[in-house]
């Protein structure tokens, strides 16, 4: 179970997270649901679609993204989220400033989700002192440099140790673990060995004891590995997304909501299957 805000999730399947970026220069959709209409609009799509959680960005974090100022970013987030308030699915606001996860927070959003893993001064008071869930993601660098690089020993030993650090500062700030997921964060300053690695192991995350959130839709290693536009990577997305079902993720970060929901059907079924012959 995952306690997220007003929500209590049961995990027995994998949850879909619909992407609704209010951006304009999201690396896979950007300036399509920009406005605060199109992006109401789109959530609800989604929202029909089958997903189970929305996450609303107002900021993007591809590689060599610029920031945005805080006023911006909430002109942009918090309409949507008001408006998702009888949606009757967790919210949750995809941001690493602590200002907006606290106008997210009184917004009535139910998860923080950040690619700074509550590094940010004043984050762990913020999420800490509400009920809402955190996702904490791992990333080397920021936007503006984590791709020129990247270096790691072991890839899955780095991340998890990473991953388990924060967890264990956000419980010392009052976050109860059944609050935590993490996400050892594809693309985000990780070259496509480390990338092609972490999900071909993800299944040594669960000894970290917590949902492990997997964002693969769309992203460049896909389109590494298969020479395909970011327009054209449904397949590839959707393939990643059964992966990483498979491996444990419990959240799936998706675009596609709908052709992800039919896979993961398929994976739903199987592993039911499977759980059931271990008694006959």
């Amino acid at each position: 179970m995952l306690h997220c805000g007003r929500f209590i999730l049961p995990l027995h399947r994998p949850l879909i997270m619909g992407i609704v970026n209010v951006t304009p220069d999201s690396f896979s959709d950007g300036g399509r649901h920009a406005s605060t209409v199109a992006g109401i609009a789109h959530a609800v799509r989604l929202l029909e679609e089958g997903a189970d959680i929305l996450d609303v960005g107002g900021e993007s974090s591809r590689p060599g993204a610029q920031p945005v100022g805080l006023d911006e970013e909430l002109r942009r987030v918090l309409p949507i989220i008001e408006a998702l308030q009888g949606s009757n699915v967790p919210v949750s606001v995809d941001t690493c400033k602590t200002e907006v996860m606290r106008a997210a927070i009184d917004a009535g959003v139910d998860m923080i989700n950040d690619i700074n893993a509550l590094q940010g001064e004043g984050a762990l008071e913020a999420v800490a002192g509400s009920n809402v869930a955190a996702c904490l993601m791992h990333r080397q660098g920021t936007p503006q440099t984590m791709q020129l690089a990247p270096r790691y020993g072991d890839v899955v030993a780095d991340v998890m140790s990473f991953l388990d650090a924060r967890m264990a500062a956000a419980q010392a700030a009052g976050i109860s673990r059944e609050r935590l997921v993490v996400d050892p964060g594809f693309g985000f300053g990780k070259l496509l060995e480390h990338n092609v690695t972490l999900l071909s192991q993800l299944d040594r995350f669960q000894v970290l004891g917590v949902p492990l959130l997997a964002g693969l839709s769309r992203k460049s290693m896909l389109g590494q590995i298969t020479g395909l536009d970011v327009d054209a990577r449904l397949i590839p997305s959707v393939a990643a997304a059964v992966i990483a079902a498979m491996k444990g993720a419990k959240i799936i970060r998706v675009h596609d909501v709908k052709a992800s929901k039919e896979a993961l059907q398929i994976v739903n079924a199987i592993e039911g299957c499977e759980e059931n012959n271990k008694y006959e």
